[in-house]
């Protein structure tokens, strides 16, 4: 007497065998890409105010400044977070930016507040708050005793 053939177990789907894998490796892709953009985004929107005239004035002024070696140390270099805003139309514009600033010895923050016409920027404010220190040092002072 023979067996009864019983039916093979269907196969399961390619989904049934892999979802375990494929719905984390899914998100953590989404994340990856997202978390990409944003960093994207951010080094377009920090690259574009560092490449702006009164960000380079700004960083060149205190660079070139006695104290702010002092301070700071050489080389004197810049922090990728910069907080503000620049507004340019044509020949005129305002800006307001506060600059990280660090060196061998130690680390600050430079704020410029400027006005374009005519083409040129003018500085109504740019001093560089050290830490530790009490007093900020007033670039624009500095300059007019030059």
């Amino acid at each position: 007497m023979t067996e009864p053939l019983t039916p093979a177990p269907p196969q399961r789907s390619w989904w049934d065998r892999n979802w375990k894998w494929v719905v984390p490796a899914g998100c953590l892709g989404l994340l990856a890409a997202l978390a990409g953009f944003f960093v994207a985004i951010a080094a377009i929107v920090f690259g574009t105010m560092k490449s702006t005239d009164v960000y380079k004035q700004a960083v060149a002024t205190a660079r070139s400044n006695p104290a702010i070696v002092e301070a700071l140390g050489e080389p004197l270099e810049t922090g990728w977070f910069l907080s503000g805003t620049i507004n340019t139309s044509g020949s005129s514009g305002d800006a307001d930016v506060s600059i990280p600033l660090h060196g061998p010895k130690g680390a600050g923050t430079l704020y410029a507040v400027a006005a374009k016409s005519a083409g040129r920027w003018e500085f109504n404010t740019l001093e560089v708050e050290v830490e530790g220190q009490a007093e900020r040092i007033d670039l624009l002072a500095a300059a007019r005793e030059d």
